[in-house]
């Protein structure tokens, strides 16, 4: 059984402190399109946000002032995936989705995607069928190279809902939680090459296996710290419970960090998984707040 030395500690929070200085870029590996959340500031004024601004909710019984924006820019066949998590049938019309050219910041938004932002230019949006968003339902959109935006459900073909998006600046994913969608989960972001696919980070898992008496946890980076960490020694390992999902014959843990994909995990979270290099999980509990293999929120 091993623990975090007091020096391995403050070795531990200089690295934080050089992970919380800005970077040019988020670079985790070579398939890797980049952190993918729902923008923390540029939010309708019902939305509520969660589970590591994945999550948007329309906080009041009412089908407007749901917009919501990517929290960075998207590139063209960059696929979007949502999951639709709540309903209220007493509205009629379902989530709009779209892109914008102009970029989200702290303001004022109109109650409407269609037709207060698309009436504006640089932005574009198209409603989705309201069968295709009942709970529980998960579907993808883009763009094309040609500028035209497609959505496909989950096992459907693609459909087409408009042309012309403009292509020559950066265009930010757009949705309105609007009518009886009152609530949609991010499953991040797909690119799809000739020899390989890549993805936003963390991976996210679209089914969550943790229990409810888990999620009591609080990894601000002082309790993190203090967390148990798996070291090279196989037989003085700490014995920890197995995710379901992740399960082998001795319960080993996964072995590479589930975000940058080359460091060895030596790190593991309260849920159990042990998923992450050091220099990731900084960067995980400080920007995403979830376990990237479970879901399981780790900051509150």
């Amino acid at each position: 059984m091993h623990y975090i030395t007091e020096d391995t500690k403050s070795n531990m929070y200089k690295m934080v402190s050089r992970s919380l200085e800005p970077e040019p870029a988020h670079v985790c590996g070579p398939r890797c399109l980049g952190p993918l959340t729902f923008h923390r500031e540029a939010v309708g004024a019902l939305v509520s946000l969660s589970q590591g601004a994945r999550r948007a909710d329309r906080t009041r019984d009412t089908f407007r002032h749901g917009l919501v924006f990517s929290s960075r820019p998207v590139q063209p066949q960059e696929r979007v995936c949502l999951r639709v998590e709540r309903c209220g049938l007493n509205w009629c019309g379902a989530m709009r989705i779209g892109f914008t050219t102009v970029p989200p910041t702290a303001r004022d938004l109109p109650s409407l995607a269609i037709p207060d932002l698309t009436d504006t230019p640089g932005h574009w949006a198209a409603p989705v069928p309201e069968m295709c968003c009942l709970a529980g339902s998960e579907l993808e959109f883009w763009v094309s190279y040609g500028g035209t935006l497609y959505f496909r459900n989950a096992n459907g073909r693609q459909h087409k809902l408009l042309e012309g998006v403009d292509l020559s600046w950066p265009l930010w994913a757009m949705i309105d939680v609007y009518g009886q969608t009152c609530s949609v989960l991010l499953l991040g972001s797909e690119k799809k090459y000739f020899l390989c696919n890549r993805k936003s980070c963390p991976a996210p898992q679209r089914h969550s296996s943790c229990s409810a008496h888990q999620r009591h946890a609080s990894l601000n980076v002082d309790k993190y710290v203090n967390v148990k960490q798996i070291c090279d020694d196989s037989h003085d390992r700490y014995p920890l419970p197995c995710p379901a999902s992740k399960q082998t014959s001795n319960c080993e843990s996964v072995e590479d960090c589930a975000v940058c994909m080359s460091q060895k995990a030596c790190i593991s979270l309260r849920c159990g998984h042990q998923c992450l290099c050091l220099q990731c999980a900084t960067r995980v509990i400080q920007e995403f707040g979830t376990c990237p293999l479970c879901r399981q929120n780790i900051k509150n």
